[in-house]
């Protein structure tokens, strides 16, 4: 799934150990509890299958045969990836163990057995990380993969002395060799960004692989895709108008590229329509520092590569044939400068901080809350059919005091039906419910803000900020770490406050959801919030222009 890599993520490390421990413990009672998402808990408790073969789960060898499952690398929303060691060799590994419990809907399911099967169909290759073995028990889907050690993209950067133009063109051949060989392969990434490129270990040559393929899909020449997914920040104009193909990875690729050069993101702002709309507008800024030091030929790709018409962007091939890239070694090898640097630290550090945020959200979200949606489904549910029609949907949404207008609840039975067959069935409806809960109560950010207010001091204070964004070494960079608190302290008494909090939650950046079912739902609540007159509109305050997504 989207959130839980088979890498490891030095900023889940930094959590204490008392939170592990007491977290566990009070886990510990509900490991064994049947998904209460599925259809089939509603009719049976029997274990939900998810990968598709025709051993039964009880005659398959466990994964304990094979492989030792040691400490936990990273945590995620579906799952926990832990230090795997084959038995026989003593090869370290990743196991990412996906918890079946929490594959909330029908989507969730087929999004893991869509993730094995490209996975298991793409050829090797030394820039993508390897599926190694696949095992299902009652409990869990564990996928057993190669072990990434080497840290996020952007933490090397930042720890690296020496970053110049050359590097960034080395990087950006990797990134667009793994788009290559995957649109070879009829496959879409649709979800490239720097946290899933990471090295294979810490020696200065390591190999960059890309990983996590959750959001990945199969392709065919010529085919549309309407499902927005991805991170917003990296999303190309076409997906955000609902009708994209296998382009929106070079798009990907370019925003990447663009931040390697300068250490900011080209289509930023504070609010989620702000970030829509300068990635519709596509107007690229190659002033700011150090723009004027670096190559024409640099600019040139980038420019090419943030085509906004899909039809002109360069392939991937071309890419690679890109002058740039073909004399790399010709590319100036002056450091950047510590500005570069000092954007790329603060970048990845606010997203860090925001990421331990989501999760804490993420591990919150109680079996008991379930129950609730459970006879909410009853309650809307009035002929008993086991589906929930648009009017009893309408009909129900009143009961419970929704304020939802007659378009919103129209455009949100369009999105949540996800087979187009005119009515929701129980899992859709979760995904709906979930994702209104999530709009309307606060409950989420109050859990999380007070996981990093260790003293119930009613402030996330310096000493609580520096906690929470250590690295793996239990290191904080000071600069960037007063850097971040000014941007989030608004009234600046020298604390972040609940209010500047949730503020910075909901701000651009909340878009990088740990989750990727929660981030399809956010957006799917942009398109409800832009709802006019039967059309989406965005509209521009600068310039007056409406823009049709």
């Amino acid at each position: 799934m989207g959130n839980c890599n088979a890498c490891v993520r030095p900023d889940v490390t930094g959590d204490s150990k008392t939170h592990r421990t007491n977290h566990r413990r009070k886990k510990k009672s509900k490991e064994r509890t049947p998904n209460p998402y599925s259809d089939e808990s509603i009719r049976s408790p029997a274990p939900i299958r998810v990968l598709k073969d025709v051993i039964p789960v009880t005659h398959r060898p466990g994964i304990g045969d094979k492989y030792i499952l040691g400490r936990e690398l990273g945590r995620g929303e579906f799952g926990i990836t832990y230090l795997c060691t084959d038995r026989e060799t003593k090869d370290a590994l990743a196991c990412k163990s996906i918890s079946k419990r929490k594959l909330r809907t029908a989507v969730d399911i087929e999004d893991v057995r869509r993730e094995v099967a490209i996975m298991s169909s793409l050829p090797d290759h030394p820039n993508i990380v390897k599926l190694k073995a696949t095992y299902e028990d009652h409990e869990n889907v564990h996928l057993v993969m190669e072990l990434c050690e080497g840290g996020e993209l952007f933490d090397r950067i930042v720890a690296r002395g020496h970053y110049s133009e050359r590097a960034a063109a080395n990087i950006a051949r990797t990134i667009a060799e793994v788009v290559k060989m995957c649109h070879e392969n009829g496959v879409m990434h649709r979800d490239l960004k720097p946290e899933n490129f990471l090295f294979a270990n810490k020696k200065e040559n390591s190999v960059l692989k890309a990983i996590d393929f959750g959001l990945s899909v199969f392709f065919k020449p010529g085919e549309k895709f309407s499902e927005i997914v991805g991170s917003p920040y990296y999303m190309a104009p076409e997906v955000l108008r609902r009708n994209y193909g296998p382009e929106v990875d070079v798009w990907s690729a370019g925003v990447i590229l663009y931040i390697l050069l300068c250490g900011v993101p080209p289509f930023w702002a504070e609010t989620e329509q702000g970030v829509a709309l300068a990635i519709l507008r596509c107007s690229i800024d190659f002033k700011r520092e150090p723009w004027p030091q670096i190559s024409d030929s640099a600019k040139s790709l980038v420019r090419q590569m943030l085509e906004p018409d899909p039809k002109k962007r360069l392939t991937a091939q071309q890419v690679l044939d890109h002058p740039w890239l073909q004399n790399a070694k010709k590319a100036p090898n002056v450091p950047l400068g510590d500005i570069v640097r000092t954007r790329l630290k603060q970048f990845s550090m606010m997203n860090r901080f925001k990421k331990k945020a989501l999760r804490v959200i993420a591990e919150h979200l109680l079996v008991e809350e379930v129950e609730v949606i459970r006879d909410m489904f009853t309650l809307m549910d009035t002929d008993n059919d086991g589906k929930v029609s648009y009017e009893e949907l309408r009909a129900g949404l009143r009961k419970v005091g929704s304020q939802l207008g007659e378009p919103e609840i129209k455009m949100l039975m369009e999105v949540a039906d996800i087979d187009g067959n005119g009515v929701l069935d129980y899992g859709e409806f979760v995904a709906v419910t979930i994702h209104l809960q999530k709009m309307e109560n606060d409950e989420h950010f109050r859990r999380a803000f007070m996981f990093f207010d260790k003293d119930g001091s009613g402030y996330i204070e310096i000493d609580e900020l520096r906690e929470a964004l250590a690295d793996d070494c239990g290191e904080t960079d000071n600069d960037v770490l007063h850097d971040i608190l000014r941007e989030v302290d608004t009234n600046k008494d020298g604390c972040i406050s609940y209010e500047e909090f949730v503020t910075m939650m909901k701000a651009g950046t909340d878009w990088r959801k740990a989750s990727r079912q929660y981030s399809r739902e956010r957006f799917k609540s942009l398109s409800l919030n832009l709802m006019k007159d039967g059309s989406l509109q965005l509209h521009d305050g600068l310039t007056g222009q409406s823009y049709a997504v």
